[in-house]
């Protein structure tokens, strides 16, 4: 399916434009913006006209436009190079782009994967697939697009395209997982009863009857070890296409069991095939994926659960939030190192976390869409909310949006202190025949910061994540806590307004004839209401600065290109800035 404005590019032009966008957007490159007057007609929503800029040897130009939070959008069919066409020369462009040659190399292999998993969609996938009346789990699969700025959106490094046929969420095809018996000293878990209960449970009396046969006829009993499931891809990885008997009995192979999962276009979090409203289980895989390597961090994993039960605390505790779901991630556990001599890399390589799923809380009358779903196009052209904005009108659907999607992510920052990384693939809209309802949040255990003097209430803080609060350093940022207001206040920006609404925004102005100015004074309206309905929160609004003109973004292209250890940023122009402050 196809993104707004990227309806009839090719897929190696949608890459490049991509890149091309990013490296504008992040000043990674010296940029000058030239104001065409003959393109910015009464009917143009924003200033276009034409970046110039050198890379290497080759003078470039693509027109284009800066839209709110200064994101580029660039005709890429009008790309040039030296004076000639290229809006097809990935290769050129790559070979041009200031780095060094391991990370040119690199990005160059993502981005021919990217390509080629998505023309084998192309080719494999039904091409009259509509999402408009489709659950959400078969939304899961079938929001296929990737991320819409990154340009390696479907890198998967490691996929072959047998993997991805059977193992990526876009094929939909479902799977068991294999199951080990690790010994309890190799384990580290953070269960809510005993293992063998809890697997019990999960599992259903049949497959944990199978699994306990399995060990018994390696003679061992779950006495001295505990369950771990893996991802048949990353079984692969680590142990070859056939287990072989190891000496050390640390870890044991008990074969494939159970219900049959589906990969979701996270791709390292399944869902339940076999019983949709069962647990999602997240299962790390050792390849890259949209810049990111795939596994368990094992700083993370097992806080997962104290830290879902610490929002939810915080949730329900709060009367602005009841609309609010919290996915709890309710159970996790990692495999350690055996060995104390073996490379601490391979580490968060066997782990899993699971969390509650979407259909397992959705009352009756009630359907669920990922968040990012609402920024797509269809087959036959339409946008997937057009029914929605026909029935509610564009402006009244936007308002109800904005209030039930936008609203509780700054309460739980403004009021708690409490930063949610509130990308697309994070929240969950709610609705009823279209109408927004109701918000889901999930993936909280890399993706929730805090600042402690900033906290409304420290003492519901889980005991143990102080250890991995960040000393003030840029190079170690650290996981939950951090060392400013700022952190948190760019956390929330970045993944909800600047990478994720901004392509709402885009969607409505193309699709709805909405201006992108007049969406973000619709968002600005919104906050400004919210400050107004809760005047004892002024102060912590005024420590978060987020009307500032300008504010900081982090630079995603360029921490990648220059393989930095630390975040990297730069500086963007705000729409949600005051007036008086603008």
């Amino acid at each position: 399916m196809p993104l707004p404005s990227m309806y009839r590019l090719s897929v190696e032009q949608r890459v490049l434009r991509q890149l091309i966008e990013s490296l504008l957007f992040e000043g990674y490159v010296d940029v000058h913006f030239v104001p065409e007057p003959a393109m910015n007609t009464l009917e143009a929503r924003a200033v276009r006209g034409v970046f110039r800029w050198q890379m290497g040897e080759h003078n470039y130009r693509v027109e284009g436009y800066r839209g709110g939070f200064d994101r580029v959008r660039v005709d890429i069919q009008t790309l040039r190079i030296m004076g000639h066409p290229s809006d097809v020369a990935l290769y050129q462009v790559l070979a041009d782009v200031p780095t060094a040659d391991a990370v040119r190399q690199q990005l160059r292999e993502e981005l021919h994967q990217t390509i080629r998993l998505c023309r084998w969609n192309q080719a494999h996938l039904p091409a009259t697939h509509s999402r408009y009346e489709v659950s959400y789990s078969q939304l899961e699969s079938w929001v296929d697009e990737g991320h819409p700025y990154h340009p390696s959106f479907k890198a998967r490094t490691g996929f072959s395209e047998q993997d991805h046929a059977r193992f990526g969420p876009e094929a939909g095809e479902p799977f068991q997982l294999e199951w080990l018996a690790v010994k309890f000293s190799h384990l580290n878990m953070a269960l809510p009863v005993c293992a063998d209960v809890f697997w019990r449970q999960e599992l259903g009396e049949p497959t944990w009857a199978e699994l306990t046969q399995a060990l018994a006829l390696q003679g061992e009993g779950w006495d001295g070890y505990a369950l771990m499931p893996l991802h048949p891809w990353q079984f692969t990885q680590l142990y070859g296409e056939t287990w072989t008997a190891r000496s050390s009995r640390d870890v044991l192979h008990l074969g494939s069991a159970g219900d049959h999962y589906v990969a979701t276009q996270s791709l390292r979090t399944l869902r339940n095939h076999t019983h949709p409203e069962r647990a999602h289980i997240k299962l790390p895989l050792s390849l890259v994926n949209s810049s990111s390597v795939r596994t368990l961090d094992p700083c993370s994993v097992c806080h997962a659960p104290a830290i879902s039960q610490w929002l939810k605390l915080v949730i329900d505790s709060d009367p602005t939030l009841q609309s609010v779901v919290i996915l709890q991630e309710y159970a996790a556990g990692l495999v350690c190192q055996a060995d104390p001599n073996a490379d601490p890399a391979g580490e968060g390589r066997i782990g899993m976390i699971m969390r509650e799923s979407v259909e397992g809380q959705l009352l009756p009358g009630e359907q669920a869409v990922p968040f990012n779903a609402l920024s797509l196009l269809e087959q036959d052209g339409r946008a997937f909310i057009a029914p929605w904005l026909s029935r509610y009108g564009v402006e009244v659907w936007l308002e109800r949006l904005l209030e039930v999607a936008v609203v509780p992510v700054w309460h739980v920052l403004v009021a708690h202190g409490l930063a949610l990384e509130a990308h697309g693939q994070n929240m969950v809209l709610v609705h009823e025949e279209g109408w927004p309802q109701r918000l889901m949040l999930r993936d909280f255990h890399e993706s929730l910061e805090f600042y402690t003097p900033f906290l409304a209430d420290a003492a519901l803080k889980p005991d143990g994540i102080d250890g991995l609060t960040a000393a003030p350093s840029d190079a170690n940022p650290g996981y939950y806590g951090i060392d400013s207001v700022e952190g948190l206040r760019e956390l929330v920006m970045d993944t909800l307004f600047v990478y994720n609404l901004t392509e709402l925004a885009l969607l409505l102005e193309t699709e709805a004839g909405l201006p992108e100015t007049h969406f973000w004074q619709c968002v600005a309206d919104t906050l400004t209401h919210y400050a107004l309905e809760h005047p004892t929160l002024t102060d912590r609004l005024a420590m978060l600065g987020y009307a500032q003109p300008t504010i900081q973004t982090e630079s995603l292209i360029t921490r990648k290109l220059r393989q930095s250890p630390s975040e990297c940023h730069h500086t963007i122009r705000n729409p949600l800035a005051h007036p008086q402050t603008a």
